[in-house]
């Protein structure tokens, strides 16, 4: 941890860059040209609550409602 602004770093670059791919494919072959170890980790779908404006002012709230 850096002292100053207590950010966390590494001397290692590599391991501070992330790379994205259209495909997983493009992903593998790109690792492999260039020698680099790889982890795929498969996208998440966004889990979404949808709720509407009004339950903001309800009664039945846990917390109450502020700015």
């Amino acid at each position: 941890i850096e002292p100053l602004m207590g950010w966390t770093a590494s001397s290692d670059m590599r391991q501070q860059v992330r790379l994205s791919f259209d495909r997983a494919e493009e992903a593998i072959d790109y690792c492999e040209r260039h020698g680099i170890a790889y982890q795929l980790v498969p996208p998440k779908p966004a889990a979404r609550r949808t709720i509407s404006y009004a339950d903001n002012f309800s009664f039945q709230r846990r917390d109450p409602w502020t700015h």
